[in-house]
């Protein structure tokens, strides 16, 4: 069997999507879109124990989606690509929207697929 062209690419952006699949994650995404942040000041910023912070920038870092530079004796992460803080920040503006019509219409049709609707 043979893949379909471009097959890798799709391959990359599935991993990372997994990167991002935790709201920790984004949230921690979402404030290094403003700039370099060390481990303290995500830990205020989110509200999250710092080792679930530092737990979850090691995902973060290993999918290279942060990177970290070593300040005295803290260490400063960054995005890496700032197109990831692109789709974060539209991940979330999608979120917030109201549900469209066509995604409640879909659900009635599932429901009533599933036999549940009669």
């Amino acid at each position: 069997m043979s893949l379909p062209n471009g097959y890798e690419s799709f391959q990359a952006a599935g991993e990372l999507l997994r990167a991002l699949a935790a709201p920790l994650r984004i949230a921690v995404v979402t404030e290094l879109a403003a700039g370099p942040r060390c481990v303290h000041e995500l830990v205020d910023a989110t509200g999250a124990p710092q080792p679930l912070v530092s737990q979850h920038l090691r995902v973060l870092k290993g999918a290279g989606v942060v990177r970290g530079q070593r300040r005295g004796r803290e260490i400063a992460y960054s995005l890496a690509d700032e197109h990831v803080a692109h789709i974060v920040a539209d991940a979330v503006s999608h979120a917030r929207e109201p549900e469209p019509v066509g995604r409640a219409a879909a659900a009635v049709v599932d429901t009533v697929v599933a036999g549940e609707g009669s």
